[in-house]
């Protein structure tokens, strides 16, 4: 008896000093280690998301690994430009869509725009046309492909290819949408909104940016407190103190909810993915080269199930888009399926292959790597959250929507409402900043007139002729012009002087891959090529991309060797 006793006195100590130890875990967990208040109190201060683990993984993303690899470092040189030096670069731990973008998710997009902004009113009917991708890149004047022109974006026996016709511009613009329809999405599940807002009440006057969530909630969804506060389920996120005001009504960066952009990869990221050199590591060095997304030397598989198979959709000769009927090469003519062939090491597919794909940097022969070596890219253009005159942000109304006119003559919407007016920064972001130095950095060290042939430094006049002026003497491409007559109608007249050099300006994008199109030449990772970021192809689509925020690695413990 005296033994149960003791036992059951024990079990008592042994519990109390389990509780007081988690209390004294979660109370250090919920304190400051500045100030030692309290943070998450129920009376109010400092609220922070204490529990965060890590990142979660966006809609069909994937995790990629940052590291060190050699950019540039192409196998074979037939075309004897050698405008991709080999260099040594660190890229950062990111996300990566695990497929090229499909027809189905462009569709997507595209009824959302239609049924937010109806064509077939004629004030929106632009925002959906320039949406649109160009479906006639398909014809050719000695080619019968009208089935593909009328059918390879809608018909669902295409769903699951990836879509063509798109531009650069309008990749950028899907990249936008997407990261406001999953944090809406985030938002709702979250009990931040209200059930079923983003489908029965979004129109053109309230719609849900990111960016106006994050920087005023209040004008999100045209400042509609239905949505934005929503009773019932959405009031367990708010707490009331003592005096009856309340607090976490809306989700803040510091929840940890909201999630980065979607956005196209740079050059380095793409290229770094595409090679998927973590199976080569030996230590901290790569053991041999890659000259494809996956292992060996050929475009065909060694693994005796699949052998023979080739690992990509390509061009395998003159007139050979596929093989022989019955014993296809590679299964397609024009593009295939996504996840048709094998993933690389990465979990990704097709980054060889199907189509080629844009990437963020505008173009340039050299890579700088000897100014910076760190999650390289060319195309920063810095701005700011344009203000009204009483602080607060200027959101973008059905009045403000701005609309430009591309060099082919496309219409398309640069920005829609709800959106944060965005305007280029000024001095008081600038003035002696040893980082940057003005808003558009896209000429930084190549195409300014320092690196310019005709620079003299006695004559160093930086209002002379404007950033143009800079490229065009150092990239002379043809300068095609659009205007309209009084009528509105539009004329196009074409630089058809002799005296053009190049077709490279600050308005032509790298894209990456070979494509169904190409031959396997294009195939190596390290290949780039260039085109105008406004016109679009049959043989060039895209994926997203996404930052990666917190630890490098997902597995905080491996091992280090």
């Amino acid at each position: 008896m005296k033994k149960v006793v003791a036992f059951k006195i024990l079990l008592v100590l042994a519990l109390a000093v389990v509780s007081t130890s988690c209390k004294k875990s979660s109370s250090s967990k919920n304190s400051s280690r500045a100030t030692g208040w309290d943070i998450n109190s129920r009376e109010g201060g400092f609220q922070y998301n204490t529990d965060f683990k890590e990142q979660e993984t966006a809609p069909g993303l994937v995790f990629v690994e940052g590291g060190t690899f050699t950019k540039g470092r192409v196998q074979d040189d037939v075309m004897h430009d050698w405008n991709n030096s080999p260099n040594q670069q660190h890229v950062q731990s990111f996300y990566m869509d695990e497929t090229e973008v499909t027809n189905a998710m462009y569709m997507e997009y595209l009824d959302w725009i239609k049924r937010t902004y109806p064509p077939s009113d004629p004030f929106y009917r632009a925002i959906y046309h320039g949406a649109l991708p160009d479906t006639l890149v398909w014809r050719n004047r000695l080619g019968f492909n009208e089935v593909m022109t009328e059918n390879y974006l809608r018909h669902p026996g295409y769903g699951e290819y990836p879509v063509v016709g798109v531009s650069w511009i309008q990749a950028v613009e899907f990249a936008n949408w997407r990261t406001d329809r999953v944090n809406e999405h985030k938002l709702t599940e979250a009990g931040y909104l209200k059930r079923d807002a983003m489908i029965k009440d979004v129109n053109a006057e309230q719609t849900f940016s990111t960016d106006t969530y994050i920087n005023a909630p209040t004008l999100t969804y045209g400042g509609n407190e239905e949505i934005i506060r929503p009773e019932g389920r959405g009031r367990r996120n708010v707490r009331v103190d003592e005096d009856g005001n309340e607090s976490g009504v809306f989700a803040t960066r510091e929840t940890g909810i909201i999630s980065p952009k979607y956005r196209l990869p740079t050059e380095t990221e793409w290229e770094y993915a595409a090679l998927g050199l973590s199976e080569l590591r030996s230590y901290n060095l790569y053991r041999g080269r890659k000259k494809y997304p996956w292992d060996g030397q050929y475009t065909r598989s060694g693994k005796r199930k699949i052998r023979g198979d080739q690992m990509a959709n390509f061009k395998q000769g003159k007139g050979d888009y596929g093989g022989i009927a019955g014993w296809s090469d590679d299964g397609a003519d024009i593009t295939n399926a996504v996840k048709s062939y094998e993933p690389n090491d990465f979990g990704l597919y097709d980054m060889a292959g199907n189509v080629a794909e844009w990437v963020a940097d505008v173009y340039r022969p050299i890579i700088d790597d000897e100014f910076n070596d760190f999650n390289y890219y060319r195309g920063n253009v810095y701005t700011k959250n344009a203000l009204n005159d009483d602080g607060t942000v200027k959101v973008v109304t059905i009045d403000d929507i701005v609309y430009d006119t591309l060099s082919n003559g496309k219409v398309v919407a640069r920005n829609l409402p709800g959106e944060i007016l965005q305007v280029p920064v000024d001095e008081n972001e600038t003035y002696l900043r040893s980082n940057f130095d003005k808003s558009d950095q896209i000429n930084f060290r190549d195409g300014d007139k320092r690196s310019s042939r005709y620079f003299e430094s006695f004559n160093d006049d930086e209002n002379e002729g404007g950033a143009e002026s800079e490229t065009r003497k150092m990239y002379n491409s043809p300068k095609h012009t659009i205007t309209r007559d009084s009528l509105g109608n539009i004329i196009r007249e074409y630089d058809k002087r002799n005296s053009r050099t190049s077709l490279i300006n600050d308005k032509v994008r790298v894209y990456k891959g070979g494509s169904w199109k190409d031959r396997e030449y294009w195939l190596d990772p390290a290949q780039r090529r260039y085109f105008p970021q406004d016109m679009a192809t049959d043989y060039i689509g895209f994926r997203c991309a996404m930052s990666r925020v917190g630890s490098k690695s997902k597995n905080k413990t491996k091992k280090k060797n």
